[in-house]
């Protein structure tokens, strides 16, 4: 957050200068594309319809974007793609409409608007951005894992496919790390469904669901308590060789985790001890990642 800052610092510091010209408005563009998030404001302005030169309207935009105003930056950036839509200055401003949609949460418009822009310029170097400000957009959409988990989903798959297309550009880095959280937050719904079946005494739809922690989000911080949750809904099914594995496991790659020790414990009070079945799913699963 401290660079975007002085990104943003410095992009502000230029843009006062020359705000006017058509070169500055094309470098604060750019400047711009590479920021973090920075506080939005401004009140609305309404666009009446009027036709005016592709410049003075791009300038009037980026000039509302050196004030904080996004409401009105968005919709002189439309109102160049409607006016001028085959122009070059059209290009520049359906990214930028993105964004100035994105600072102000309309993040529907954001969304489109970016990826138009991926369509229409799949080749221009601003396309990993762009690929960037929908996760963005999907990322901060995300609600707690008691709800639906669209958001996280659709927020995953846009940053995998800027990783997978653009892994060395300047926003794969960010975007490894909201995966990791992404991910987190997947498993972590998954866990809670889980949890409510055991409470419910329904071990095999609870076993399903700690399954899917293992097989697809095994990386994540909820991989102990599977297990061990694992292990207790197989102690309560009497399916003891497979309880044994889970502990087994638990306790080679978490072995200081409080999740081993209440896997320990729950073994021992049925007389048993951690041990791994090499034909279980739960061992296939593991090594599968491993």
């Amino acid at each position: 957050m401290r660079e975007a800052s002085l990104h943003n610092e410095n992009y502000r510091a230029a843009l006062g200068l020359n705000s006017r010209t058509l070169r500055a408005a094309c470098l604060g563009a750019l400047a711009l594309m590479s920021l973090g998030l920075v506080s939005c404001g401004g009140a609305a302005d309404d666009v009446a319809y009027e036709e005016r030169p592709v410049e003075e309207i791009y300038n009037s935009a980026m000039d509302a974007v050196a004030d904080g105003n996004y409401i009105k930056a968005s919709k002189e950036f439309d109102e160049v793609e409607r006016q001028h839509p085959y122009s070059e200055w059209a290009r520049r401003a359906t990214m930028m409409a993105a964004y100035s949609h994105y600072k102000i949460n309309e993040y529907e418009d954001a969304i489109l608007s970016a990826q138009r822009f991926i369509a229409l310029h799949p080749g221009n170097k601003d396309v990993p951005y762009a690929y960037y400000l929908v996760g963005l957009c999907y990322y901060e959409q995300i609600s707690d894992v008691g709800r639906d988990q669209k958001m996280t989903e659709n927020a995953l798959s846009s940053f995998y496919e800027l990783v997978r297309r653009y892994p060395k550009s300047e926003y794969a880095r960010d975007a490894r790390l909201k995966i990791d959280l992404t991910l987190d937050h997947l498993a972590g719904k998954e866990m809670e469904v889980g949890r409510y079946y055991l409470n419910r005494h329904d071990y095999i739809a609870a076993i399903n669901r700690f399954r899917v922690v293992l097989e697809k989000y095994q990386t994540t911080s909820h991989t102990p308590e599977a297990l061990e949750r694992l292990t207790e809904a197989y102690l309560s099914l009497g399916i003891k060789p497979e309880a044994q594995t889970a502990a087994a496991i638990l306790g080679y790659n978490f072995p200081g985790s409080p999740w081993y020790e209440d896997a320990y414990a729950l073994l021992a009070g049925e007389g048993l001890k951690p041990e791994e079945n090499k034909d279980s799913w739960i061992s296939k699963a593991w090594k599968t990642v491993f």
